[in-house]
This record gives C-alpha cells, sequence and structure tokens, in this order.
C-alpha cells in the first residue's frame, strides 16, 4: 500500500507529461529572515503557481500562512531541515518535522537537507537514513538537499564532490535528489549518470541576467536533470509569473533558451 501511496504523491509534484519537475523552494526565511519575495508568501505562492509550478517547498509553519484556498493547485513539500545564518555553523543541519506531521498538514513529498563535508554530516546522514526508512513506511516521497559543504570544501561546485553528495542521498533511500548545477553539461551529465534516482538543480545566488540563468537550467536539463528547485531566482524576479512559465517551457517542453527569453516579455 505505501509503494502506491508513494507513487500517487511524487506525481503531484510532477508534470505527468514530461515526468519532469519545477520545484520553488520558500524556506528562505529560516535561513536568512523575511527576504523579499517570501514577507507575503501566500501572494508569492499564488504568483508561481499561476506560472506553472508543479510543487512549492516550505517550512511547516509557513504551510497556513501559504495556503490560498484559491487559483490554480500546486504541490506541497513540507522542509524537515533547518539551520540559520546567525548559528555557529550554519552548515549543521537539524531536524525540526516529523514524516508524519508534514502528512497531517497536507504534504505530498517531504524534504531533508545533508552537507556532506561538514562537521556534522555523520549526524545528518543518520538523520537522512531514518527519514528514508519512515518515508517508506508512510508512502511519502523524501527529496533530499544534498550538497558538498564544510571547512575542507574548496570548491563546491566540484563535479566528483556533487556526484558523491549526489549518490549519496541515492544511497540512503531518497526519491528524489536536489544538488548544484556543476556549470557545464558534460560534468553535470556524469553527476545524473551517477545517480539512480531523479536530480534536480538548485538555483544558488540569484544571476545577474536571465539568459544566464535560464542557461543554467537549459544546460542541466540537457544532461539528464529531471528539472529544478530554485526559488531566489523565481521569487525574487521582477515578473515570478513569467519567470516560472519560461522555466516551465524549458523543463516540460523543451523550449530553447531564446524562445523561453522571448516569454519574458
Amino acid at each position: 500500500m505505501a509503494e502506491i501511496g508513494k507513487r500517487i504523491r511524487i506525481e503531484r509534484i510532477m508534470h505527468r507529461d514530461s515526468r519532469n519537475m519545477v520545484i520553488i523552494p520558500m524556506d528562505h526565511g529560516m535561513s536568512d529572515g523575511p527576504i523579499r519575495g517570501v514577507i507575503d508568501i501566500a501572494d508569492s505562492i499564488n504568483k508561481v503557481a499561476e506560472g506553472g509550478a508543479n510543487a512549492i517547498l516550505m517550512q511547516k509553519g509557513m504551510v497556513y500562512h501559504g495556503h490560498r484556498g484559491y487559483g490554480h493547485d500546486v504541490g506541497l513539500i513540507v522542509h524537515m531541515s533547518a539551520s540559520t545564518s546567525l548559528g555557529p555553523d550554519p552548515n549543521d543541519k537539524v531536524l525540526v518535522c516529523k514524516v508524519e506531521e508534514a502528512m497531517k498538514m497536507g504534504a505530498d513529498a517531504v524534504s531533508i537537507h545533508v552537507n556532506i563535508g561538514s562537521e556534522t554530516e555523520a549526524e545528518q546522514l543518520k538523520k537522512l537514513g531514518s527519514v528514508a526508512e519512515q518515508c517508506d513506511e508512510w508512502g511519502i516521497p523524501l527529496l533530499s538537499m544534498m550538497y558538498p559543504r564544510g571547512k575542507n570544501i574548496t570548491n563546491p561546485h566540484d563535479p566528483q564532490m556533487v556526484a558523491h553528495a549526489a549518490r549519496v542521498g541515492a544511497e540512503l533511500g531518497s526519491d528524489v535528489i536536489k544538488t548544484v548545477y556543476t556549470g557545464d553539461v558534460d560534468s553535470f551529465r556524469e553527476v545524473v549518470d551517477g545517480c539512480p534516482v531523479p536530480v534536480v538543480i538548485a538555483g544558488g545566488p540569484k544571476t545577474e541576467t536571465d539568459q544566464e540563468f535560464l542557461e543554467m537550467i537549459s544546460g542541466a536539463m540537457e544532461a539528464g536533470a529531471r528539472g529544478v528547485a530554485i526559488g531566489r531566482n523565481v521569487f525574487q524576479h521582477p515578473d515570478p509569473i513569467k519567470m516560472t512559465n519560461a522555466i516551465t517551457q524549458i523543463v516540460h517542453h523543451k523550449m530553447s533558451v531564446e524562445e523561453a527569453l522571448q516569454t519574458l516579455k
């Protein structure tokens, strides 16, 4: 029963034809505070839903504030990890939610963040393994944010490190992996090839231009990614509706970057 439950729920956070995902994380208030784009979170959710996002991702306390009861439907992923930029070690992610708790709030999936190379890597891996077991028990998909981050990680976009981090998430039972783009198609293809579950890319810091941003997404898709999980470059864009739509055109409909840029005008 749990297996069909997981299958049904994961289809709620993806496009049923392309089988790809456009996920907009809005959990930034935890790490960075009330930054632009997540202050009125219901309004931001409404805009990306109108633009065609498949799911939004947020901390448990924001589910109530983000629920609209109007507009386009959108999948819900409840994030279970937390740390702040003010803490002594922002790379130390702790669990702040339970799988059952997320399900009670209507979650279609849950997510957890693990920093490979951090000083608390061992404890984070232990939590990931435990959460993956609970997700299998309850039939709810698990998205794992897997990043090379720590005092000895000099290049967090190093292809070998990113591939290792992604593989660790799959090894411990994740259903979807979110990780950083390595910068080019060939190196990111190695990340995707080394990970037996779908990989989606993070957005990272806000990019300088729309073209640079969309080229990153196009490159990731060419390498075999199954979509994106990108926040600031969407909800802080001057027109989040159009930007979300441009992303969906690349991710779901294989539109070129040049064509996608035209949809922003």
